[in-house]
């Protein structure tokens, strides 16, 4: 039975899908079977993984408001090991569409208990804001896994998105945890770097991760190329990371 792990930071820029498509690449390099649902409409992921965001007509907006069955809006071995349910710019309005539904918070959860047996790891890829599409990611997954950059106001954002994962545990899906923490874009040669990387360990006693990924340039390169880190570069050192950090995930 599937891990379902949401990959979440309501900031931008915190190397949210960056982490979502190389965690996902370097899980089924090592033989693990991963679905990655794109649940931003930015459709990100789905690009990075060389997808059109255009011309799918059967998108996670059609799963979510029950227009489609899950099965049929999966695209199968995108890489090896690798499905994935694409986004588009539709996706934008779901939080309008879903008004009026009732159990709204429930209907991601609803398609993906249906797949869930098929796959090692499903891993979903979050809007960077806490919408009523993050809650629905939430609600389906067992377990939170939070990328901070390692910047000034990464502390500020974290007590804000521990504060819902909390809310979500009490209200709507009680097996919630918080993964852990991963530093992503961690500049070895600035102080700053280190003391935020200090200064989280103090504040949460939470789970953190001790794969850091670096700010890497041929890891910024990958996605317009389509392809995941392993297969862009697979000797760099964003590479070389993200297998070090689905080791780790892989461990718990």
């Amino acid at each position: 039975m599937g891990r379902i792990i949401a990959i979440a930071n309501q900031k931008g820029g915190v190397g949210k899908t960056t982490t979502s498509i190389n965690l996902s690449a370097c899980l089924a390099e090592v033989g693990q079977k991963v679905l990655v649902v794109d649940i931003d409409p930015q459709g990100n992921t789905t690009s990075g993984f060389g997808l059109a965001k255009t011309g799918n007509e059967r998108t996670v907006y059609e799963v979510i408001l029950k227009e489609c069955d899950i099965r049929d809006a999966i695209i199968a071995n995108v890489i090896d090991n690798l499905d994935i349910l694409p986004s588009n710019v539709n996706l934008a309005g779901a939080e309008i569409d879903l008004i009026d539904v009732e159990n709204r918070e429930y209907t991601l959860k609803d398609s993906i208990t249906q797949v869930k047996d098929r796959y090692d790891y499903i891993i979903l890829d979050c809007p960077p804001s806490l919408s009523m599409l993050t809650v629905n990611a939430m609600t389906a997954a067992n377990t939170v896994l939070v990328p901070i950059q390692c910047e000034y106001y990464a502390l500020e954002g974290l007590t804000q998105l521990i504060h819902t994962i909390n809310l979500v545990k009490k209200k709507l899906n009680p097996e919630l945890e918080l993964e852990g923490v991963v530093f992503t874009m961690y500049d070895s040669r600035t102080n700053l770097s280190l003391q935020v990387v200090e200064n989280v360990k103090d504040n949460l006693k939470q789970n953190i991760y001790k794969t850091i990924i670096p700010r890497n340039i041929r890891l910024a390169e990958a996605p317009s190329h389509g392809l995941p880190i392993n297969l862009y570069d697979p000797k760099s050192s964003g590479a070389e990371s993200y297998r070090l950090l689905a080791e780790e995930v892989m461990g718990k």
